[in-house]
């Protein structure tokens, strides 16, 4: 079995490229498309990485972050942010995320940030 990625992405088509992108490498991904729902599946996933959109329709994705953080069960999980917004790399510090990344992204670079969190 591949390794388990949770997607929270509230682009639909944000979250078909990323589908399109995972398809290739031996990676299962379950996606969400708000905190909600997340919550609501997420953790039973028995996921390897999460990666989170930071503006999303029902919070912020950052405070997510936090709250994974602080959990003792997720606490270690790297976790990597997503943004057309960050104002400077650094905003992602603010939860502790292993890293983030920029939307739009290059495939490349966004496959080789996922594949250093996930070895």
């Amino acid at each position: 079995m591949g390794k388990r990625i949770c997607v929270l992405e509230d682009n639909e088509s944000i979250r078909e490229i990323i589908g399109f992108i995972l398809e290739e490498p031996d990676y299962e991904v379950k996606y969400f498309k708000n905190i909600q729902e997340f919550r609501q599946g997420a953790y039973a996933f028995g996921a390897n990485l999460f990666l989170l959109d930071v503006m999303l329709p029902d919070g912020n994705g950052l405070d997510l972050c936090c709250e994974l953080k602080a959990d003792k069960a997720t606490a270690s999980m790297p976790i990597v942010m997503m943004s057309a917004n960050f104002s400077d790399s650094g905003d992602y510090n603010r939860c502790n995320a292993e890293d983030y990344i920029h939307k739009p992204f290059d495939i490349d670079d966004f496959m080789n940030r996922l594949d250093a969190q996930m070895n």
